[in-house]
């Protein structure tokens, strides 16, 4: 399906949800189109990764990726010689469920068309968030986009059946166990989930009630309605 009629077809079974595409003004403030950097082996490489059934699956480094010199490009350029890590995120999530934020820029590149659910992190307060302040994202197959540390995201959803793949870039060691608890000074101290990972959990997620994620998200737990 042409990326219109796709993101016009999304629209009509989500009238509830802000849609639109990367490319469009809407974007700006989360981020933008990443350029100038040859993606072809990545995504050739992906292909074969597998998607689960349900939900989604993260590996934050994977050697195949790390290996490549799109990876050293973007270490060298975007992340200004700054070390990185190359990962995937698969599945066949199809809610918000939670929303996280790092103090670094993440890279996203499609692997398959995807969608970003998106929000501000200047809008938290107290630790609280409101669903309706998302906005949803199309991202087409083969595009990159740079998302900014201050964009709260999490993991993408599906636009068709057969579920989701997308790469992820960030600075190295993001989402790594943290060293040791933390003493709680500030609102903020209580989303402070792992390395570099900020997260903030809709109370209806079970996945996140079980990791024991901040429960700060209000409203309804988005769910995306696709193929």
């Amino acid at each position: 399906m042409p990326q219109q009629s796709c993101l016009e077809a999304l629209r009509r079974k989500n009238p509830n949800i802000p849609f639109y595409d990367v490319f469009d003004p809407a974007f700006a403030p989360y981020g933008r189109i990443v350029q100038g950097y040859d993606w072809k082996e990545a995504l050739d490489f992906m292909e074969c990764t597998e998607i689960p059934p349900q939900g989604s699956v993260y590996l934050a480094k994977v050697p195949a990726l790390m290996s490549l010199s799109v990876a050293e490009e973007l270490r060298r350029g975007l992340y200004g010689e700054m070390p990185v890590q190359v990962g995937y995120c698969n599945g066949n999530n199809r809610q918000l469920n939670a929303l996280e934020y790092h103090k670094c820029p993440e890279v996203d590149a499609a692997a398959t068309d995807l969608i970003l659910l998106l929000g501000d992190v200047r809008d938290i307060r107290g630790g609280s968030y409101p669903s309706s302040a998302v906005k949803a994202f199309y991202l087409p197959k083969g595009t990159a986009c740079e998302l900014y540390a201050t964009t709260l995201h999490f993991a993408p959803c599906r636009v068709r059946r057969e579920g989701f793949r997308c790469i992820v870039v960030l600075a190295d060691g993001t989402n790594l166990p943290l060293e040791s608890p933390h003493s709680i000074r500030n609102p903020e101290d209580r989303l402070l989930f792992l390395r570099n990972k900020w997260l903030i959990a809709h109370p209806e997620s079970v996945q996140a009630q079980k990791s024991g994620a901040f429960p700060g998200i209000s409203g309804e737990n988005i769910a995306v309605i696709s193929e």
